[in-house]
């Protein structure tokens, strides 16, 4: 069993565990989805942030999105109050995000970069995309695409940094 959350927590980190050798996660500002306020990245200095970049066209984000909704409130119901999940909407017009989450609603923060230049800071690559960031705002891992088994992996992921100082 230990192994299997080894190898899972490997595939979900491609970038180093030790903290000399992560890289600053790129800070932002952006509004909301619902354009009612901005939101930094440095703001969030002290959590442990899964940042998540999605659009309303992305097939796997619609079970994504409501996974990761749960395991943010299931952490909340843990007392888990120093992690969040930032997720990053990629859609040109905010009204297709909103009426994805119409359909799938989160009660974690989301964001929109119309732009793209958040998402090109980040490299992102394809869809979707999740960076996850320490407590020092250090990228420490990242998860493109996504299937339901990918969840074990990132709780692991997410619980390590967790347990760190």
């Amino acid at each position: 069993m230990r192994s299997s959350v080894s190898a899972l927590l490997l595939l979900f980190l491609s970038l180093p565990i030790t903290a000399a050798a992560a890289e600053l996660a790129p800070d932002f500002r952006l509004p909301l989805l619902d354009n009612s306020a901005t939101l930094s990245l440095q703001e969030q200095r002290g959590k442990v942030i899964y940042l998540d970049f999605w659009a309303s066209w992305c097939g796997p984000c619609r079970t994504s999105l409501p996974l990761l909704n749960t395991l943010r409130t299931e952490l909340r119901q843990q007392g888990v109050t120093d992690f969040e999940i930032l997720a990053i909407n990629l859609d040109d017009e905010a009204a297709d995000g909103l009426a994805f989450l119409q359909e799938f609603p989160v009660a974690y923060p989301t964001l929109h970069d119309a732009s793209g230049n958040i998402a090109q800071a980040y490299d992102l690559r394809g869809m979707p995309t999740s960076y996850l960031i320490d407590r020092q705002g250090r990228l420490r891992g990242t998860h493109q695409g996504f299937k339901p088994a990918d969840m074990d992996g990132i709780r692991s992921a997410i619980e390590q940094l967790l347990q760190e100082q």
